[in-house]
């Protein structure tokens, strides 16, 4: 074991954690603030801490919101198609090294964009993917760590989150789970251990859900 840890069961975020998709966020959010005339670094901010209804309300609350989540769901689906991204070093090793029925991503974002994007960047597909449209509360909630949690039939004591922003700390955190920080420079608040990479930590997640000390995680 690592720290005393020993989980069964791995619940990853995507945007981030698995997939470096930040400048595509802005890119989004960028076109989408311009065709409404708002300030894009503002809107973007915002944007970053909720989920996109909340965020209509705060920055455009006279707008229609189901317009503007439509304009942003077609943006979306074009960076899917056409965007330039890529995996976080260390991420297909991670997922190929997984056990079926093991592990799952939980993300704010919707499911066929995380296959499509898992498809360009030639992730391995998980078998469980928890979206925005499969609960009625998102992060930092801990609704969606639950449901993932639920589907894989596991404890939440037995799960391992990974996680690189605040809002999905937090989720894994109220969720009772165990929470693992990647790809910041610095610790985010709550984390139990924090790597500054993705590839740092993939040996250690991999020895945790195996039982056996990391040292001995390398044959695996």
């Amino acid at each position: 074991m690592v720290s005393g840890v020993a989980v069964q069961y791995v619940l990853l975020d995507v945007d981030g954690t698995l997939i470096d998709a930040v400048d595509n966020q802005r890119r989004v959010w960028r076109t989408w603030s311009r065709r409404h005339g708002l300030d894009a670094d503002e809107v973007y901010r915002v944007a970053v801490r909720t989920r996109p209804l909340e965020t209509f309300a705060e920055v455009a609350p006279g707008r229609d919101p189901q317009q503007c989540l439509a304009l942003l769901h077609e943006l979306e689906d074009e960076d899917v198609r056409s965007g330039t991204y890529a995996a976080f070093d260390g991420a297909a090793e991670l997922l190929d090294s997984l056990h079926p029925g093991t592990w799952a991503v939980v993300t704010s974002n919707y499911a066929h964009r995380v296959r499509g994007r898992f498809a360009r960047t030639g992730l391995r597909v998980p078998e469980v993917l928890v979206d925005a449209a499969a609960v009625e509360e998102g992060k930092p909630s801990p609704v969606p760590y639950l449901r993932a949690a639920a589907l894989l039939g596991a404890a939440p004591e037995d799960c391992l989150v990974v996680e690189d922003a605040p809002s999905g700390v937090r989720s894994g955190l109220d969720a009772g789970m165990t929470v693992w920080g990647v790809n910041t420079p610095a610790a985010v608040d709550g984390v139990h251990r924090h790597f500054a990479t993705l590839r740092a930590a993939v040996r250690e997640i991999l020895a945790v859900t195996s039982g056996r000390d990391a040292s001995d995680a390398s044959d695996r």
